[in-house]
């Protein structure tokens, strides 16, 4: 049975990003150009010349991270990147495989696009080694790190970048595997910035992720051809 808490960890996710959505479909201008929403924690900053008020949306904050290959990634690892992040652990007997699967299937679509990255984070590091999250990697057919980053941290920064990838995740000794968590895959810009979240263990959502990847990607471009 999932616990009392960690129901209302995911209440309060799912209620953020809908509360997201609502503001970006009623609020953004008109555009020809499809873009894709931000999503999370904003803040509506009054100007000073009384013009419309600016909306500030929260980041991913700074990170510091060792994936598969004994690497330390940070959000420097994902500069002028988009990526997808999930979070899982190797012994999972749940949710994870199904994640994995669904994830492997978005990654198979974009392996050959290097602007694309992909970082699952282990809610279990006392167990997932790095020698674990290699073979891990491995068996899901991942020889390349630098695409596919399994990554580990202390359970404080995994739990609390969890929450800021809008992901419920936590210790519970009442569920198989003693951990509970979501099956949210986040896609980031290349600002840090929370652009979709799908459920992992729904087909139709994935295959969302996949039809959404390709716009926001246009939107980059569109992004760096303007910084020139």
């Amino acid at each position: 049975m999932i616990s009392s808490s960690f129901r209302h960890a995911l209440s309060v996710a799912l209620l953020t990003v809908a509360g997201a959505l609502a503001f970006s479909s009623c609020s953004d201008k008109p555009d020809t150009a499809q873009t894709l929403p931000f999503i999370g924690e904003r803040d509506v900053r009054p100007r000073a010349d009384g013009g419309p008020a600016d909306t500030i949306f929260a980041a991913i904050p700074s990170f510091t991270l060792t994936n598969q290959d004994g690497q330390t990634i940070t959000n420097q690892t994902f500069a002028g990147k988009v990526y997808v992040a999930d979070f899982f652990f190797a012994t999972c007997p749940s949710i994870c495989p199904k994640m994995q699967s669904e994830l492997l299937r978005v990654y198979e679509q974009f392996k050959g696009n290097p602007q694309v990255s992909f970082l699952s984070h282990t809610i279990d590091p006392a167990h997932d080694s790095i020698p674990v999250l290699r073979d891990y990697a491995q068996r899901l057919g991942i020889q390349d790190a630098s695409r596919w980053h399994f990554a580990t941290a202390p359970h404080d920064t995994i739990f609390s970048l969890a929450s800021r990838y809008m992901t419920a995740a936590q210790k519970d000794s009442g569920v198989p595997g003693g951990y509970a968590h979501s099956g949210t895959f986040a896609l980031i810009d290349s600002d840090r910035h929370i652009r979709g979240v799908y459920d992992g263990m729904v087909k139709e959502e994935v295959d969302r992720l996949i039809k959404e990847l390709p716009i926001l990607l246009q939107e980059e471009a569109a992004k760096q051809k303007k910084a020139q």
